[in-house]
């Protein structure tokens, strides 16, 4: 047998088809029109060509065209010099230069020639040139108001700009007073006393000038009162003085007040979520070190006041009076007042420095004041130990910020710390719960980091987690928050199933699952998708083994509510509503009601139903029908009944009479209660008086629920329709008569709601009489004659069909060449595609031999260990 032919690609049939559109060069064929007489400006056209030159022309004008688009397409990188003379290869440099140059200035001068001064003239000012004044020559005055300002002493200046050599240069015996037997002074003593002495003669300046200035206030005292006798008129001053000053206008007061109101403010920039992110992992990680510092027994950081320097060529003239030297400053009189300020003194208990004599701040974090900037550096250490400093934060995240201990921080040193007192603090510290967690990778790691915690401890670890690892602060954060939502869930299911039940903290930790909804929506949609479908397919099970389904558990109820409070009920159509939604109908139609904790279990399943719907007032019957079978479980006669009951309901058997009352005795002492959601697992009914209470709570309840859903459909125009069962049932079968009043009372308002007729629409009939057609005209008959050829037409008509079919011809046409193009196109990405694969095809190719050969290679090392 031959070898099987192999199946022909894509390339091979595109090539052949190119093949056989190449145009053949055979002179046979060539076509030649020739003319007798050649007329001036005619136009000819195929005068030599071969068969198929025009489809050839055609192609190469839309490889020239249309492929050049295609190829530039959604590439916007293209720079065009729009410079004058750019492309202009006939210009020369200078010229363009010139050009340009002329242009620059015609476009700036209409601007500037307004303003524009002289540039030939020079501007003076008091006979000098505003150019030299500019250049700053003036001579630095001195900071010194003596007489000598601007000049240097002549030691000061040797001392300075000489090296200091002027200062250890030996003195001749007239010009110093010290004896030849003494010792010469050092560089360092000579520095010194240069120092003092300028110091003293600045205070000596400074003396002088302050008598200088009370001399010339006490002669101006002098010169007011000796004033008024030199003069023989009253003084300007005292006459407007004694003249009667009109009063100002009301309105010129408010101008000026609205002169001096105070101004708009601009705010500090709100900072982005990143940041607050940042700031708050930071804040817990410092807590968290101080915690550790503290369990090692470190009670407060070294805050000893530092030690200033100052340089050998200091004049202090710069300096900050310290706490002790500061003295109120005031004005009397016209003259400075100083007074000493009252300080209050701290004594220390070992007689430390008064940099340690510092008060803690106080638990609300308050202590702001400007005074002690600088102490809040050095007991930054001592105050962030725990979260007292920051409850105003806390109270945000829900006041739970505070250690367990909520102990403050000792006041004393570590040296007047005795050793029962550091153990203590210690213990203190070990028994404050972590300020950073890791994300817990597993479900059995949560469980481990909340086990032994209050419902606030808890509900605190699982914030903390979420701050120390916001999606903004690392790669792999987003991932670990995502697990944290699903371990939350299966936190919060088991939380629902122990006995009994943790609701409380269950309460609590749905804020934590609303902020990571808030944060990975998909991920919150896929993990409730996902539980809802496996509850649905075990639902699916159940009800093909034992063609009836018991109602959910608490765990499931609570997860209900979840989805409720997470995800938006009012939408059309949701993700995850709509599908909790179906599988609550379904619940309410295939379940069994066969006992209390059932009865229980379906109310919540309505009232959770009509939570669902009370926005988008979505009528769902399976809710009226349910409630219709729990108020038939309390009617004890079911003889004769003119209502209809709907599966899985039944009219009698074994558990219909749930909830009818054994002994009407036991009414007088109900009271009403709520349905505790713990009694859907495990109920736990001591006698019969406690059972029968429990069956007027339930029927008060769906009572209830069937007044909310008269507010919610009594608007539909089938509303007597849907609610005519209901109507029967209590206006003729539920007898109240015996029962509380609180129950009769609500009887009544619910057999007044569901008994108000409806606006029934009229139902849709067919008419009685035809319809009368509209009268039509007589039609125009126009002879045709010669078959196929309209006769008798005007010039206009004759025009409008010449246009008609040239507008025919160039759609044609038109639509001829767009379906060349689009046919060209096709090829060419198709081209493209194949020259892609090929080069795939190769290198998958060489891989393939690499690893082939490395392998071979790898083989022959391991046969030759061997």
């Amino acid at each position: 047998m031959g070898k099987p032919q192999k199946k022909k690609s894509v390339a091979d049939r595109v090539r052949k088809v190119k093949a056989s559109t190449e145009i053949k060069n055979n002179p046979f064929e060539v076509k030649i029109n020739r003319k007798k007489f050649d007329v001036l400006g005619q136009k000819t056209k195929h005068d030599v060509g071969l068969p198929g030159v025009s489809r050839s022309k055609a192609i190469k004008k839309r490889k020239e065209t249309l492929l050049k688009e295609y190829k530039l397409k959604d590439k916007s990188n293209k720079f065009v010099d729009r410079r004058i003379g750019e492309y202009d290869s006939q210009m020369d440099p200078e010229d363009k230069i010139l050009k340009r140059f002329a242009l620059e200035r015609q476009r700036t001068q209409g601007k500037r020639s307004i303003y524009n001064l002289n540039e030939d003239e020079e501007l003076t000012h008091f006979g000098q040139s505003l150019a030299d004044i500019e250049k700053l020559n003036d001579v630095v005055d001195s900071d010194s108001d003596s007489e000598e300002r601007g000049l240097l002493s002549a030691e000061l200046t040797a001392s300075h700009f000489g090296g200091g050599g002027g200062l250890l240069r030996k003195k001749a015996p007239g010009e110093s007073g010290d004896e030849g037997s003494q010792k010469p002074k050092s560089r360092q003593e000579l520095i010194e006393e240069l120092i003092l002495k300028s110091k003293q003669e600045k205070r000596e300046r400074q003396t002088q000038k302050e008598e200088s200035q009370e001399l010339t206030e006490k002669l101006d005292q002098d010169w007011k009162s000796i004033q008024g006798l030199l003069a023989h008129k009253t003084p300007k001053a005292e006459r407007k003085e004694l003249e009667e000053k009109p009063k100002p206008d009301e309105y010129d007061m408010t101008v000026r007040e609205l002169a001096f109101e105070m101004k708009a403010q601009p705010s500090e920039r709100m900072k982005t979520q990143e940041e607050l992110a940042r700031e708050e992992r930071d804040r817990l990680q410092k807590l968290e070190a101080d915690r550790q510092r503290r369990m090692q027994g470190d009670t407060e950081e070294d805050s000893t006041t530092k030690q200033t320097y100052l340089s050998a060529d200091d004049l202090n003239d710069g300096f900050l009076l310290n706490k002790d030297d500061q003295r109120m400053l005031s004005y009397h009189d016209g003259k400075w007042n100083l007074e000493d300020e009252v300080e209050k003194e701290e004594e220390d208990a070992e007689g430390d420095d008064e940099g340690d004599d510092k008060e803690e701040e106080d638990d609300d974090g308050d202590d702001n004041s400007g005074e002690e900037a600088e102490e809040e550096e050095d007991i930054d250490g001592e105050s962030g130990h725990s979260d007292l400093e920051s409850d105003k934060d806390s109270e945000q995240e829900g006041g739970d910020e505070e250690g367990p201990a909520g102990e403050e921080a000792p006041t004393k040193p570590c040296s007047s710390l005795s050793e029962e007192e550091k153990l203590a603090l210690q213990e203190a510290a070990r028994a404050e719960l972590p300020y950073t967690f890791v994300a817990p990778e597993s479900y059995s790691e949560l469980k481990s980091l909340l086990h032994g915690h209050t419902t606030e401890e808890q509900c605190l670890i699982v914030d903390r987690i979420q701050k120390c690892n916001h999606p903004s602060l690392g790669m792999g954060n987003k991932l670990k928050l995502q697990k944290l939502f699903d371990f939350l869930l299966e936190y919060v299911g088991e939380l629902a199933t122990r006995c009994p039940p943790e609701l409380s903290t269950v309460n609590k930790l749905v804020p934590q699952l609303y902020a990571l909804c808030q944060l990975f929506p998909n991920a919150a949609c896929k993990a409730m998708q996902t539980l809802l479908s496996d509850s649905a397919h075990d639902m699916a099970e159940t009800l093909e083994v034992k063609g009836r389904t018991a109602l959910p558990g608490l765990d499931m109820l609570i997860y209900l509510k979840i989805t409720a409070l997470l995800f938006p009920t009012s939408d059309f159509r949701h993700p995850v509503t709509t599908p909790a939604m179906v599988y609550i109908s379904q619940l309410l139609t295939k379940s069994h009601v066969s006992s209390l904790e059932e009865v229980t279990s379906g109310l919540a399943l309505c009232c959770l139903t009509v939570e669902y719907v009370t926005l988008s007032q979505r009528f769902v019957p399976e809710l009226i029908n349910f409630l219709l079978g729990i108020l038939h479980l309390a009617v004890p006669n079911k003889r004769s009944i003119g209502y209809c009951l709907v599966p899985p309901f039944r009219l009698s058997g074994k558990n219909c009479n749930l909830l009818v009352v054994q002994n009407m005795a036991h009414t007088e002492s109900w009271s009403r209660k709520r349905l505790p959601l713990s009694g859907v697992q495990g109920l736990k009914l001591k006698d019969e008086l406690e059972k029968d209470h429990y069956r007027l709570s339930s029927l008060t309840t769906c009572l209830d629920l069937v007044k909310r859903c008269t507010l919610l459909y009594k608007s539909l125009p089938s509303f007597s329709h849907i609610f005519q069962s209901i109507r029967i049932l209590l206006a003729k079968h539920l007898p109240i008569e015996g029962h509380p009043r609180f129950i009769q009372d609500l009887h009544r308002e619910v057999l007044e709601a569901v008994s108000v007729p409806s606006v029934l629409q009229p139902p849709l009939v067919f008419s009685k009489r035809k319809p009368i057609p509209l009268k039509l005209f007589t039609p125009k008959i126009v002879e045709v004659l010669d078959y196929g050829k309209k006769r008798g037409s005007s010039k206009q008509e004759r025009e409008r069909e010449r246009l008609k079919h040239k507008y025919k011809r160039e759609f044609k046409g038109a639509l001829r060449e767009i379906r060349k193009d689009t046919k060209f196109l096709a090829t060419e990405k198709l081209t493209e595609v194949m020259e892609r694969d090929a080069e795939r095809k190769r290198k998958v190719k060489e891989l393939f031999g690499s690893l082939a050969t490395q392998e071979g290679e790898w083989k022959a090392l391991k046969r030759r260990k061997k």
